[in-house]
């Protein structure tokens, strides 16, 4: 065995502890903000654990030992004078503020997912076969969609959509769009909320998810416009598309130079194609910070297998990086590529024939 440097050694056993507490105070996060304890905690000032179980209508003695790793993971500050414990307004807007941009509790929901689903990926470890986005909890859905929604609403019709040539003016003067892999359809309400004289088409294979899309855009008042259809990428209807839109799927396709061909042949001469995709650097070392680590994460527990579950199965992952994607498309038969602009999280790309 080659010689152990003790302090390399112990500073290890560290980092895996402060994993392991991380882990578990994902958890207990998803708990306090499905019990409300968060939305108890905002504006409230301090609280003791008696006071915070009275305003949450939930038990006092829980209360307690959750409020106790919450303040030694950060999320709380405790005031040993008094006992009491306070949630900070900037991380009330992050955790219960659903509206904000900045709102982040909706990806909780994927940690419970991946946790219910990891029997499931130990076994696709073995053999190499794909599980179906389908085949997940149905949290995954509903934490996916609070997740990307806020962001949505804050930078699509204000910063996106302007980011793209022309687009814009198409869609205020009435336009042709179809959403493809549109999930519950919070992107299609969106759009076709922003833009009056344009018709939206969602498409996505989950039958559940266009379900409730559809009821998103009648309690919208969009249903004329925003029309929901259960189809894959590389079977949804309609020609002369003026905009298509990928809004954080496409690496999850079998086949994503399948579905970009696709895209290209049903969108008009001089359309647009819309990538959105996690932000990522083209190479493993460029991505190795907390992102990374989160979003590699939630490629294997997701993203890949739901690749590896359909046809070709290319599993591009959550950090397939802008080369790559380059080279999806310009496989396709795309001829124009660029980044258009781009958060923290996600990077959107604009393609053309």
């Amino acid at each position: 065995m080659a010689a152990i440097d003790e302090a390399k050694l112990q500073a290890f056993i560290g980092k895996a502890f402060g994993d392991m507490g991380a882990a578990v105070t994902a958890l207990l996060c998803f708990t306090g903000e499905r019990l409300g304890l968060y939305r108890a905690m905002a504006g409230a000032g301090p609280l003791t654990a008696a006071e915070l179980a009275h305003k949450s209508g939930t038990a006092e003695r829980y209360v307690r030992e959750w409020l106790g790793n919450q303040a030694a993971s950060g999320y709380v500050e405790y005031d040993p004078a008094s006992g009491k414990y306070l949630l900070p307004a900037e991380h009330a807007v992050a955790l219960t503020a659903e509206h904000s941009p900045f709102f982040i509790a909706g990806a909780f929901s994927t940690v419970i997912a991946a946790a219910r689903v990891q029997p499931k990926i130990a076994e696709a470890f073995k053999t190499g076969k794909g599980i179906g986005w389908h085949e997940h909890d149905p949290i995954l859905f509903e934490g996916t969609e609070r997740f990307f929604r806020p962001l949505y609403n804050a930078a699509l019709v204000a910063a996106w959509i302007p980011a793209l040539e022309g687009v814009e003016a198409k869609l205020k003067s009435g336009a042709k769009a179809a959403d493809v892999g549109c999930g519950r359809g919070s992107s299609t309400v969106i759009l076709a909320q922003a833009f009056p004289k344009s018709t939206f088409y969602g498409f996505d294979y989950h039958g559940p998810s266009i379900e409730i899309a559809r009821q998103r855009a009648r309690e919208a008042g969009v249903a004329d416009r925003a029309i929901f259809e259960v189809a894959s990428s590389k079977t949804f209807s309609g020609t002369d598309y003026d905009l298509i839109t990928y809004f954080d799927c496409l690496h999850d396709m079998g086949d994503p130079v399948g579905a970009a061909a696709h895209t290209r042949a049903a969108l008009k001469p001089d359309g647009t194609m819309m990538l959105v995709e996690p932000y990522a650097e083209d190479t493993v070392e460029g991505n190795l910070n907390p992102r990374g680590c989160f979003m590699y994460g939630v490629s294997t527990m997701v993203c890949t297998p739901a690749s590896l579950a359909q046809e070709v199965g290319l599993a591009l992952g959550a950090q397939a990086g802008e080369k790559r994607l380059r080279d999806v498309v310009t496989e396709a038969g795309f001829t124009r590529f660029r980044r258009a602009t781009e958060t923290p999280f996600n990077v959107v790309l604009e393609v053309r024939p």
